[in-house]
């Protein structure tokens, strides 16, 4: 592999996963208009592979911005509805634009500044964490006062020209704190590389606590049909009344029993199955107990297990580090002794001079 094919496939990786997210969020915004639905998408495209050539930190980094840009867009379309209903069009997407854009080109003009930022590999200092934040703060303190004023009784194009000067002020906040900004992501690829290298430890309790879980679903399940099927009369009703159940209702309604949703869909008019619905809540929960202590008592054993394996590796290494292999020399003296020897010869150096002939 050459140096360009190793520096640009994990960027094509970190784009590609950032186009499925984004292409998931912007469908949903679709009802919002096409013109902000593909400006999240160029924004994700375009933007954050700009970002991910200047800060090449692999999909840790690429899941983190890409998550930030979707919560983004959510908050932007919820909020913006609320304070700014009857905005023009075309100043969503530019208002949109805004703070992303700001962003990016501080980022490109200081990208020489930003290398430091780039190649962490250590989470911030409590203490920095706080200077780190204020950007956020000032940004909430903008919505705050945004919210405070009776903007959503402007005329459009003023609620526009409002919108528009929000997003202005948020976009200079982030110019000015690119740096605090791009060392939030860093660190949040941080955090989701350590969280990923844990869950390594409990994919196998993990596994086994589903395999019981689906157990649990199928086995009641398959109650409450064959319940059903013996009856005379249907057991459940629905939202239309008597129902008979069929496999997939009968999951449905396993499913929600377990979890404990009760979407209420479907409801038992038996009590025969209404105690048998009581003991799956009670199975389920006993489930959940057990199984999260024994997911975080493996944890603790395969980490136990791993430390001990490092530090007998460490042993293996300090031991072959200090000593070349050869013949063994049969006028050594044996190593207690010698140890012995150096510890009596700091005590009484005389003992260790050799007598006078």
């Amino acid at each position: 592999m050459t140096p360009a094919e190793g520096r640009f496939r994990p960027w094509l990786r970190s784009i590609a996963f950032t186009l499925g997210l984004s292409l998931l969020v912007a469908w949903g915004l679709g009802g919002e208009g096409r013109v902000l639905a593909f400006t999240v998408l160029g924004v994700a495209v375009f933007g954050l592979g700009l970002l991910y050539l200047l800060v090449p930190r692999g999909l840790h980094f690429a899941f983190g911005a890409a998550a930030g840009l979707a919560v983004y867009a959510s908050l932007f379309v919820v909020l913006g509805h609320a304070q700014f209903p009857e905005a023009a069009g075309w100043a969503r997407p530019a208002a949109f634009l805004l703070p992303v854009g700001a962003f990016l080109v501080m980022a490109w003009w200081r990208r020489g500044e930003l290398d430091e930022v780039a190649e962490q590999q250590e989470l911030a200092a409590l203490d920095r964490v706080g200077r780190n934040a204020r950007w956020l703060v000032l940004v909430g303190v903008v919505g705050v006062v945004s919210f405070m004023l009776p903007l959503n009784r402007l005329p459009p194009a003023w609620q526009g020209a409002a919108l528009l000067a929000a997003m202005a002020a948020i976009a200079l906040i982030i110019a000015l704190s690119v740096k605090e900004v791009l060392r939030l992501l860093v660190d949040v690829a941080l955090i989701i590389d350590e969280v990923g290298a844990r869950a390594r430890l409990i994919a196998v309790p993990a596994i086994a606590f589903l395999m019981m879980y689906s157990l649990l679903v199928v086995g009641f399940a398959s109650a409450y049909r064959i319940a059903d099927g013996l009856s005379l009369h249907p057991l459940f009703h629905d939202a239309d009344g008597p129902t008979r159940l069929t496999y997939s209702d009968a999951l449905h309604f396993s499913v929600a029993t377990l979890s404990t949703v009760g979407y209420g869909d479907i409801r038992p008019q038996d009590d025969g199955v209404r105690v048998l619905a009581s003991l799956e809540v009670v199975a389920g929960q006993l489930l959940l107990l057990f199984g999260v202590a024994e997911i975080l008592r493996s944890r603790r054993v395969r980490s136990k297990q791993q430390e001990e394996e490092e530090r007998e590796a460490g042993l293996d290494q300090g031991d072959g580090a200090g000593h070349s292999p050869g013949p063994p020399d049969a006028t050594a003296p044996d190593r207690h002794e010698g140890a012995a020897g150096k510890r009596q010869s700091r005590r009484n150096p005389a003992a260790s001079e050799p007598p006078d002939e």
